[in-house]
């Protein structure tokens, strides 16, 4: 695989109009790794992030922070010539983030991204976005994206079933803006979650939540109970409308914990996830 080194983040501003455009191309993954050698973090955009996210600032990253600093290394590998996929209209339908020990400010990062994986899928194909952070010379984060794109409709033929929502723990009121306000902290500015005539433009009745927004929401309600090496994983399911209420559930389990987040009148799942310890 080639490394081909940044010495500074993508322009986010450049990458979006870039893959509105592109359509996509080829059949294979590139075999490209793109890599940031020394990455240093904004303390005043970790305390952003942690309040949007719902986090308390602290020396230590949240675990799912080091996604603000891969991301764009994510647009630009999957906005090359070469990327069989549009980005747009790719479905982010599952992310695992491994941390084998606490991230601190002030720490020194070797961030990276490369695309593996590409595999058959009932509704089209699906691949992984894979992201590291090493500091020291030693691999301190990791995170699976995996992105669906869909080219069929899929079987879909058994008989649906009535779905029960546990017993909420917590109920999320998920204000109309949060789009907007995590977009200025990510630079994840799809217009699907920016406003409702943007998202109307892609299939959506309203603007959406971000996935990995849901997902941090969701990890900041276990702050003081995790171990300091864990990984939490979620599968993304329907999205949260916004403004939306949400039924958030946790419950233990044998090495950590399990979570859901539920429409908070409908039978609806927007994600599940469990927090398991290293």
């Amino acid at each position: 695989m080639a490394v081909r080194e940044l010495t500074s983040a993508p322009s986010l501003a450049t990458l979006y109009p870039k893959a509105l455009l592109r359509r996509g191309g080829g059949s294979t993954l590139p075999s490209t790794e793109l890599v940031r050698p020394e990455v240093v973090v904004d303390p005043a955009h970790v305390a952003a992030y942690n309040e949007v996210c719902g986090f308390r600032f602290s020396d230590e990253l949240p675990a799912t922070y080091p996604h603000m600093l891969v991301f764009g290394l994510q647009m630009a590998l999957m906005t090359e010539p070469g990327f069989p996929f549009p980005l747009l209209g790719l479905v982010h339908v599952e992310n695992q983030i491994t941390q084998h020990r606490p991230l601190l400010l002030g720490e020194t990062f070797r961030v990276s991204v490369r695309a593996e994986n590409l595999r058959p899928h009932e509704k089209g194909s699906q691949f992984d976005m894979i992201s590291e952070a090493h500091s020291g010379g030693d691999l301190v984060w990791s995170e699976v994206s995996t992105y669906l794109r869909r080219t069929g409709a899929g079987s879909g033929s058994g008989p649906r079933t009535q779905l029960t929502p546990p017993k909420p723990s917590a109920l999320w009121h998920v204000p109309g803006d949060i789009g907007r306000r995590y977009a200025e902290v990510s630079g994840d500015r799809n217009p699907i979650h920016l406003h409702p005539l943007t998202a109307r433009l892609f299939g959506f009745p309203k603007a959406i939540a971000h996935g990995m927004w849901t997902k941090a929401h969701a990890l900041a309600s276990f702050e003081g109970r995790l171990p300091d090496a864990f990984s939490v994983a979620v599968r993304f399911k329907q999205p949260v409308l916004l403004p939306g209420r949400a039924a958030f559930t946790t419950w233990q389990t044998d090495d950590g914990w399990a979570f859901e987040l539920w429409h908070a009148r409908k039978p609806k799942p927007h994600l599940d996830g469990v927090v398991s310890a290293l």
